[in-house]
């Protein structure tokens, strides 16, 4: 799901820097006035576990890669503000460091996997297990849900960002400057590989993390 360099033009790079920099500064003060002493080591246990479940991609022809996040799992256990700058600094290390995922895509990158995921799964599971007994299994499944639906509102995002680039920028001959696929193969092959294989790994890694700390840790 990462977008390497390359595939988005600069306005658009541009675009999502601009978005993502109040955002970040936001998150910042947010997470610095409500996460406890004792959640902290959590936070950084929970960017490592994004950093590593991220690192197993699936290259998508056509797209970019597949992967599952944790982004949701980890709104879930810490709020969605401390996921967002728990995942912003696991995709920013991956992408100096490891060379996945563009510097120039940091913004766009950041906006989908560490804001919307996190964003959408965390209501999504409130939503669902609203007023559910704490160690319920409507708890359990609501985390699944929202980890699978989540993920693949990231996934189509990151379709359509890098697909409507052949549509913004081009030659006068009509030949892409930047990503060549477009939105008729960009959003189905990503939607498509998500939908079938990576969500349910984020619904079965999300579930069973919380049914596991039902019974082990006082997670929220």
């Amino acid at each position: 799901m990462h977008i390497p360099d390359g595939y988005l033009g600069p306005a658009t790079c541009g675009v999502f820097y601009a978005v993502m920099l109040p955002i970040w500064a936001l998150a910042s003060r947010i997470v610095k006035k409500t996460l406890k002493a004792r959640q902290v080591p959590m936070l950084a246990i929970g960017a490592a576990f994004s950093f590593v479940i991220m690192m197993f991609n699936v290259p998508i022809p056509g797209g970019t890669t597949g992967h599952a996040v944790g982004g949701v799992l980890v709104a879930i256990l810490l709020g969605p503000w401390a996921a967002c700058i728990a995942i912003t600094v696991a995709l920013v290390i991956q992408a100096l460091l490891f060379g996945d995922g563009g510097i120039t895509a940091i913004g766009a990158n950041c906006f989908n996997m560490a804001f919307v995921l996190p964003f959408a799964g965390y209501y999504i599971y409130k939503a669902i297990s609203y007023n559910a007994p704490r160690g319920s299994n409507r708890r359990v499944i609501a985390a699944g849900i929202a980890g699978y639906i989540a993920l693949n509102i990231a996934a189509g995002l990151t379709g359509f960002e890098f697909g409507i680039q052949p549509l913004l920028h081009k030659t006068a001959s009509g030949q892409a400057l930047y990503c060549p696929y477009g939105l008729n193969v960009a959003l189905p092959v990503m939607l498509g590989e998500h939908l079938i294989v990576f969500g349910w790994v984020e619904a079965i890694v999300t579930g069973l993390v919380v049914k596991y700390l039902q019974k082990h840790e006082n997670y929220y």
